[in-house]
Order: C-alpha cells, then structure tokens, then sequence
C-alpha cells in the first residue's frame, strides 16, 4: 500500500497521470513555425531563414531551418545558425566551419540557437563563468570571424524542427553537420566557398567523427550544395560506442549481459542517469523497434517519455533527482529484454568503422568521467590500421570534460588555420 501511495504521489508530482503521450514544449514563433513545415527539399537547402543580432564585432547572423536526414534515410528538419564576416568574400568563397554542440537535451526547446545571442563564445553551464542553464555559444568564433571563416552551428534534428532528437546517434548528428555546411554554402548572403571543417564536442565530437567516416553521404549529388571539400575533423572528447563493440555478442544471452553491463555503468548517479534515459529515447527514435519498456518498467517508460520531450538535460536531471531522490534506479527492470536489437542498434547509430576522409585530430583530458578517453584511443588504432591521419593530443594539465574546449581552443585554432591553407601535415598515429 505504501509503494502504491509513494507511486501515485510521484505521479502527481511529475503531472503524468501514467497516461503520457508525446507532447512538445511551447516554441518561439521561428520554430513553431518550423515545426509545422513537412521536411521536403534537398539535403541542405535552407527552408526558413531570420535574420538575428550578433554580439560578434564584423559579424552578421542569421537562424536557419534546413533540410537533413537520419541514419534511416528518412528526411528531417534541423534548425541552427549562421555567422559569417560582413563584406566583400573572396572570390573562392569563404571557408565554412561546422560546429556540433555537446549535449544540451533532447527535447525541441533545447536547441541552442534559441538561447538570447546564441552567437556569443562558447558558454559552458559548468563552469564558473557560465550564464545559462544549458552550454550555448560556439569555441573560437570570435577569432574564426576575424579570419574570415563562415560559421554554422546546428542544433540537430528535434531540437527546434519538429520530429523526435535522436540524441548520442552519431549517424544522424553527423548528417545534420553535414547538411549544415552545404546550407552554408548555399546561403548567397554569406559568401561561403567550398573549403569545410567539422569540429565538435562532446556529443558533437562523436557526430564529427561519424560524419568524417561517411564518404558516400559527403559525395551525394543533387544537394543544395554539392562537392564541398573537407579539410579537417576537430573532435573534442568524442565518443565512439560502436568502437567498444567490435565483437558483439552473438546470442540473446550474451546481448542482455552486455545489455545489463552497459546499463549499470551509466546510472551511477542522476546526472548520468539523465544522460542515458535520453540516450534509450533517442535511440528507440532513430530504431522503431526497440521499445523503452525492453529496458524501463511502464512507469519508467512514462517518465522517461513526458521528460525527454519536455526537458533540457540537466532539469530533467533535477527533475529525476526531485521526484526520485536516490531510488531513480527502481525505473530500470531488473534485466533488460530484447537486447539484441539495442546492441545492434547502439553500433549501427554510431561511427563506421570506414576510413575518414580528411585527417582528424582529438582533444582530450585525463580527468574526463563523461566520455571515456578509452573510446577515442580505440577509435584511433582502429582507424590508423586503415590508413587514416588520426592524431590524439592529450591537454596539459588534469583536464575535465568541461575544460576541454576552453584549453584545446588555442591548439585547434592553429590546426584549422592550416588546414584550410593546405600546410601538410605529419601523420599524427601512433608510430608502430
């Protein structure tokens, strides 16, 4: 009876009544606006655009809504920004970066071009200096503008455009980074070229290296803008599941071991906890046929559901913590079911195992506890032994995954600044 009781209060707390359906959150006008739009076009091409104001001095911006896809092959609408260098550009176009945010959330108003001045420097919830409630802003966009870059910063699908966030999918986040470029190269008003960098974070770093092993996507014509020329991949703390699941299990039984395993290492607290609850939603998006109940108790289901749909990461964390306090971990079942299809479905959402097309080079600090630096040492060999120019630069220093953008800035600055004048470069794996 007390369980009922406790069960029936954390349901009116949480307002789901245990009858949730997927609601969206109230959007400003740009995005509710979007959101009702059908995801038809060309891969880039831009279907909305508004002109924005830019703290950035020599700067212009724009919001964007453009067409993508996802690992599926299914059309979407991602939503992000523009920034570029006021004037004349050069006559083979301005250099394009594409920036791939860390996590912010899966729901739609979690999309960080609809924070206010979404162009400003990169801005981290964690840090001491930070203003938000989520990390907003872009690393090195003040000196990018000052070389004469243009800058696009996607907010990925489902995070402004309608449609479900496919969260920690890497082939679909990647695809929405590169769709962002060919809508910079589009985009008349800013003068872009054809000359292309993915660089991101986090999240965003695990879409930088999956859009660097997607030859085939890059190389589709009939885009909005086709044969754009990469030059470069900057991934910062990537992270690359599907290279920690080389040798998958071959039975059920070995899946829900793997399954039961990989579970308990990511709820160790709320934060992380949050982390993975959007992880499973994001990932039964992009996979219909995995179900959360396969992991998650009904109730867990629900909540998880009306959160992911409505709440940026780290609220929703709170959310849990406050509803839940330190028994979140009883909406997990207590072995997960159907597990094949969730292992198979966590390497076939994340890099391909295929040799990048341009060379990379990853950040990276040794107090990280988000993203394991075992995954891009992995990532590493495993594309070295292809041939690939992978470097792997650990930051000086006991960095966090917090710190990583901020002190890798300076490196990365001057690794773009090369590429994009074609210096050559020493092969950067580790010498055999």
């Amino acid at each position: 009876m007390k369980k009922i009781l406790s069960t029936l209060v954390i349901g009116s707390l949480l307002g789901i009544g245990f009858s949730a359906a997927h609601a969206d959150p109230p959007m400003p006008p740009f995005y509710a606006a979007v959101m009702k739009m059908a995801p038809e076009g060309k891969l880039g091409q831009i279907i909305k655009k508004e002109k924005i104001d830019t703290s950035v001095k020599g700067a212009q911006a724009w919001k964007i809504a453009y067409i993508s896809s996802d690992v599926a092959g299914r059309k979407t609408i991602a939503t992000g920004f523009i920034i570029s260098p006021i004037g004349q550009a050069p006559k083979e176009g301005r250099p394009i970066l594409a920036w791939a945010h860390g996590t912010t959330g899966s729901a739609q108003n979690c999309g960080p071009s609809q924070i206010t001045n979404p162009t400003a420097p990169l801005n981290e919830y964690f840090l001491m200096d930070g203003n938000s409630w989520t990390d907003y802003g872009i690393p090195n966009v003040e000196e990018f503008i000052q070389e004469g870059y243009v800058i696009v910063a996607t907010d990925y699908q489902g995070q402004g455009g309608g449609g479900k966030h496919q969260y920690a999918v890497a082939q679909t986040n990647g695809r929405d980074a590169i769709n962002s470029a060919r809508a910079a190269s589009s985009m008349k008003e800013v003068g872009a070229g054809k000359k292309t960098i993915i660089y991101g974070w986090s999240q965003g770093g695990g879409a930088t290296i999956a859009a660097a092993s997607l030859p085939d996507y890059q190389a589709q014509k009939g885009t909005a803008a086709d044969d754009l020329q990469y030059l470069g991949f900057v991934a910062l703390a990537p992270d690359d599941v599907a290279v920690m699941l080389a040798n998958p299990p071959t039975d059920e039984a070995g899946a829900t071991k793997l399954m039961n395993g990989f579970t308990q290492a990511n709820v160790p607290n709320i934060f992380l906890f949050a982390h993975y609850m959007m992880g499973l939603w994001g990932t039964q998006a992009a996979f219909p046929n995995l179900k959360l109940t396969d992991v998650l108790t009904d109730e867990g289901a629900k909540v998880v559901e009306k959160l992911s749909s409505n709440k940026c990461v780290h609220v929703m964390a709170d959310t849990f913590n406050y509803a839940y306090g330190e028994s979140y971990k009883s909406l997990l079942k207590p072995t997960a079911t159907n597990s094949m299809a969730w292992v198979k479905a966590f390497v076939d959402g994340s890099v391909k195992p295929v040799k990048p097309v341009a060379p990379v080079v990853i950040y990276w600090g040794t107090k990280d506890t988000a993203v394991p630096p075992v995954m891009h040492e992995l990532y590493q060999k495993q594309m070295c032994t292809m041939g690939a120019n992978v470097g792997r630069n650990q930051l000086p220093g006991e960095q966090t995954h917090f710190t990583t953008p901020g002190v890798s800035a300076p490196m990365y600055l001057a690794w773009v600044k090369d590429r994009i004048a074609g210096k050559p470069l020493a092969n950067g794996c580790p010498a055999k």
